[in-house]
């Protein structure tokens, strides 16, 4: 922090605000002023605390705020960082890789796991298969620049995706490629709690409220050709619709 960041965010003991939330107040105006960038570091507690004189109650409890806000990631033995937000329009089906490539931000994948099994039952009726069916199975965490999004997993008809492995970034460009585009899709949004693989994976503390996102793909002639299961961290995503009343 320079001089002059560092003047805008120490309280001010008359304000009747108080003092942590006038902390988490000035970083927000730095976040959102553009004065601090996504993915840049912030000051430790311990240096907040050094810097603007305030407790160390005060720092953590400023950092919190920030937190609940959706302003900033904290990511356990890295520090807290500026939160990378990702926003969604409901009403255009695109891929993660398209969302990022239309705001000039790099895409990027973790691979955990790429194979091809026999389908299980949940399998078999989402992607709509008889017994002995084999499906794709293509599971990952997805990067922003660097910094980690989400985990997704998604199974796929083996007739769409004979090898796995052929999927490098972007599984809907392997598709398209491959003249088997999604064309439609249904999409569900709920709530859910980190397990400790997930939390472990993402990086957030077990228990951590996510984001579930389930997703349907379908081709043109309305064959099912993925299904996706999304765990996603909520300070980095924005889902936006736009409504229209009819009178």
């Amino acid at each position: 922090m320079n001089a002059e960041d560092i003047a805008s965010l120490t309280p001010v003991d008359t304000d009747p605000t108080p003092l942590y939330m006038q902390v988490a107040m000035g970083v927000r105006k730095l976040i959102e002023g553009k004065r601090w960038k996504e993915q840049q570091a912030l000051p430790s507690e311990r240096q907040f605390v050094e810097l603007l004189g305030v407790s160390r109650v005060t720092a953590r409890s400023a950092l919190a705020q920030l937190e609940a806000w959706g302003l900033v990631l904290r990511k356990q033995g890295s520090g807290t960082f500026v939160a990378t937000r990702l926003e969604q329009p409901l009403s255009r089906l695109s891929s993660f890789s398209e969302e990022l490539r239309l705001r000039g931000i790099a895409s990027g994948s973790t691979w955990l796991s790429r194979d091809v099994a026999h389908a299980n039952p949940e399998e078999m009726l989402a992607l709509n298969l008889g017994a002995n069916a084999q499906v794709a199975r293509l599971k990952r965490l997805r990067t922003a620049d660097g910094a980690t999004m989400s985990i997704e997993y998604s199974r796929l008809p083996i007739r769409y995706l004979p090898e796995p492995k052929l999927v490098d970034v972007s599984l809907y460009q392997y598709l398209d490629d491959a003249g088997t585009p999604v064309v439609r899709a249904l999409q569900r949004i709920s709530a859910v709690n980190a397990n400790p693989e997930q939390s472990a994976l993402l990086g957030v503390a077990n228990g951590s409220a996510l984001l579930f996102i389930t997703r349907k793909g379908f081709a043109a002639d309305d064959a099912v050709i993925e299904y996706t299961h999304s765990y996603c961290i909520p300070a980095v995503y924005e889902f936006v619709a736009e409504l229209q009343r009819k009178i």
